[in-house]
């Protein structure tokens, strides 16, 4: 007998070891497969996390409730109902999606992450409550038994995070992870139906489990059928695509209009004729002829390597040795592969704010360029991250920020970032790569010498054509952005709504669909 409640006991723990687990699978694989229609900004993760809060207090208070009734309900059936959701998440994703778009970026990205991912969340919160009755009913002690069930379970949250994170992801797709981890649960469930047919019956443990598989079964085809992506139409052509930790990074051809574009998620990085593999990004033609500016840079760094252009450029024409940090290695690679970038310096994959306290300088040229028209990574704007790019400069270097905003309307943003430059280098000059489009990329060029624009490296029309650029920021508004306090996605909103109606006009919707 002791034997026979010793093994429950051990399956109780397994059970709410896997299913801890599979929660925390659930809801980190949530962020890959709705960034790539709505970003993976603050307010998807809010919106995730809240999600994934509201579901497990329901299932919590639903499962208490149902352990304690009469009904002839056991955790087979909740586990394989979980399980049965978990698998429709991959078919469910594109209509879903496309139905919540009207909703903006912070409606669409809650509605669409409740949709998804709350019913199967809501019942693997339910098994927790179970559990604890189950092992109530073996153990003498209500305390000591809840506090191992939920210590296991969380135990389990800790380890599936660790195994996604760290090995499952960067080797297999995340439709691939859900629908494994989907047939898993149903096999849990199926194994636990066995056991409990014993006290509740075979018509109420191991039939509605058997049928909820077939169910998965009969879909499963058309789950995997859904995950094809969209590989082009008549207008553009997908050349290569690779979902990585950071991104669904994609090289997309437009034969039509010679024009090849290097994307992560929703966010272009890198432009260039496909005839020829000249830029065709202007803000990095602005910054091509920085240089110019200030004769005798010798190296330089650049931060976000997008399609390498800037690099080659730097190499090429100037003979500057260039270092670089990109924190995704798809982008890497398809920079190597797909644009022509090659190196001449050190090549460094990994998150800036980590990398740079390794580096050491002089840079006579930095080049942050990690601001495009999509996600802001705010932590890569603030005081501390430009003072230690700035140590990392020569005596009259130059740091060189990109950074999306508009020329009208508001611009705290575009304020802000101008008042935290100034409070790290004595002078600033700005321009903005289309004078008549109210929607630009601006390039601020920060250093405590002059930079002047009358260098005479620079061509006449060169110089023309910089004058037409030159941007007056409106000092009026705007905050210094710091690690403390850094509202930068907040007043960018407006920004990553426009630049995704932007994309989902060129390219349309189904471009941003898994």
């Amino acid at each position: 007998m002791k034997k026979s409640s010793h093994r429950q006991r051990i399956g109780l723990f397994v059970t709410v070891f896997l299913t801890g687990a599979s929660v925390m699978v659930i809801e980190l694989l949530g962020t890959r497969m709705i960034a790539p229609f709505y970003g993976t900004s603050l307010y998807v993760w809010s919106s995730l996390i809240s999600v994934t809060m509201i579901a497990l207090a329901f299932g919590y208070f639903t499962g208490g409730r149902l352990a304690d009734s009469s009904k002839p309900i056991g955790l087979a059936v909740v586990i394989a109902l979980a399980a049965l959701f978990t698998l429709l998440i991959p078919w469910m994703t594109r209509p879903i999606l496309l139905m919540t778009d009207p909703l903006g970026l912070r409606g669409g990205a809650f509605v669409s992450s409740f949709l998804l991912f709350a019913p199967a969340l809501s019942l693997l919160g339910m098994v927790g409550p179970f559990a604890i009755k189950l092992a109530t009913l073996q153990l003498n002690s209500v305390g000591s038994s809840s506090g191992s069930i939920y210590a296991v379970s969380t135990l389990g949250s800790v380890i599936g995070t660790l195994i996604l994170g760290f090995f499952l992801f960067p080797l297999v797709g995340s439709r691939e992870i859900l629908i494994s981890l989907g047939l898993l649960l149903m096999g849990l469930a199926l194994v636990i139906a066995l056991t409990e047919r014993r006290t509740l019956g075979f018509r109420y443990t191991v039939a509605p489990c058997l049928a909820l598989a077939a169910l998965g079964l009969i879909l499963l085809p058309g789950i995997i059928g859904s995950g094809k992506t969209f590989d082009g139409n008549s207008k553009f052509k997908i050349v290569s695509q690779h979902e990585s930790l950071y991104g669904w990074v994609r090289v997309i051809d437009q034969p039509g209009n010679d024009l090849r574009m290097l994307t992560s998620d929703a966010s272009t990085i890198g432009a260039a004729s496909i005839s020829t593999g000249k830029n065709l990004l202007i803000y990095q033609e602005i910054v091509g002829l920085i240089p110019a500016l200030r004769p005798f840079l010798q190296r330089a760094l650049i931060v976000g390597l997008g399609a390498g252009h800037m690099a080659n450029v730097l190499r090429e024409r100037f003979g500057i040795l260039v270092d670089t940090l990109e924190i995704d290695p798809a982008v890497a690679k398809a920079a190597v592969v797909h644009f022509g970038y090659e190196s001449n310096g050190r090549d460094i994959v990994g998150d800036a704010r980590y990398e740079i306290r390794h580096l050491t300088g002089p840079y006579d040229l930095i080049i942050h360029d990690c601001f495009t028209g999509g996600s802001e990574p705010s932590h890569l704007l603030t005081l501390e991250t430009l003072m230690q790019l700035k140590g990392l400069l020569a005596e009259k270097g130059i740091l060189a920020l990109n950074f999306v905003s508009f020329t009208q309307g508001n611009n705290e943003a575009l304020s802000s970032v101008a008042k935290t430059l100034d409070q790290v280098f004595s002078r600033q000059t700005v321009y903005f790569s289309q004078p008549d489009e109210n929607f630009n990329d601006f390039i601020f060029l920060a250093s405590d010498a002059a930079i002047e624009i009358d260098s005479a490296k620079l061509k006449p029309s060169e110089r023309l054509w910089l004058e037409k650029r030159r941007y007056r920021v409106p000092q009026h508004q705007g905050i210094v952005l710091t690690d403390n306090f850094n509202p930068l996605e907040q007043m960018q909103v407006y920004k990553a709504e426009h630049y995704r109606n932007v994309v989902v006009g060129w390219f349309g919707a189904n471009l941003l669909l898994r």
